[in-house]
Parts: C-alpha cells; sequence; structure tokens
C-alpha cells in the first residue's frame, strides 16, 4: 500500500528573465514569492495547492506534481492507468499521461500529506 495526492503545480517558464515571470504570477495570483535553489514557490496559504514557479527549457505550460510516500510504487499505478515514464531525475520522475500532459511524481514537500493522501492498495 502506497498514498499520493497533488502536491503543486508548476508553472514552466521558457524565459530568461524568471524574476520577470514570479513578478507577474506573484501579483496576478496575489501571493508573495520565495526563492529557492533554481525556483520559486508562491506562498499560497496553506489549504491551497502550492505553485512552484521555474525556468525550463521547453516551451511554456503547466505540469502536476504528485506527492507520494512510495516513487516507484506511484510511478506502476499511473503506467498501469496509461501514462507513460519520460525521464528520471534524482528525486522524481517525470511521466507523460495518455491526454499528453506531463506529471512528475516526488517526495511530499507539504505538510499533513499522512492525513490527506489517498490510500492505494
Amino acid at each position: 500500500m502506497h498514498k499520493s495526492r497533488i502536491g503543486e503545480i508548476t508553472i514552466d517558464c521558457q524565459t530568461d528573465d524568471l524574476s520577470g515571470a514570479v513578478d507577474f504570477w506573484s501579483r496576478a495570483l496575489g501571493y508573495e514569492a520565495e526563492k529557492h535553489e533554481d525556483h520559486f514557490h508562491l506562498l499560497a496559504p496553506k489549504t491551497d495547492i502550492q505553485i512552484n514557479i521555474q525556468k525550463a527549457p521547453h516551451e511554456p505550460r503547466v505540469h502536476i506534481d504528485f506527492e507520494t510516500d512510495d516513487i516507484e510504487a506511484e510511478v506502476k499505478r499511473l503506467e498501469d492507468l496509461g501514462a507513460k515514464r519520460v525521464r528520471e531525475g534524482k528525486r522524481w520522475v517525470v511521466m507523460q499521461t495518455p491526454t499528453g500532459h506531463g506529471i512528475c511524481i516526488c517526495r511530499p514537500a507539504r505538510s499533513n500529506f499522512e492525513e490527506s493522501a489517498h490510500r492505494w492498495p
């Protein structure tokens, strides 16, 4: 058995001006921005899905991060539903859904994961 839930929505920006992109999204959504290593988090209320903004080499798009306590089990579950593994990072797996959308499978980043995640057999 493992658990998973939607963790973040990530806004991939094809830009040389990530600060400008962060300024736009921060002001558009009304959230302050917090810088991390190579990306920013918008400081949404803890009850909201968190929003991540990062620079990307590909066209602008939005993808969903799934948080899980067992990355391989969640990848297998999603493959069984028709998703395909695209590539692996050190701490995540990038997949493509049957509808063509990108998703990342990663470890929990937000609090209350244990209480709010869906339990899968």
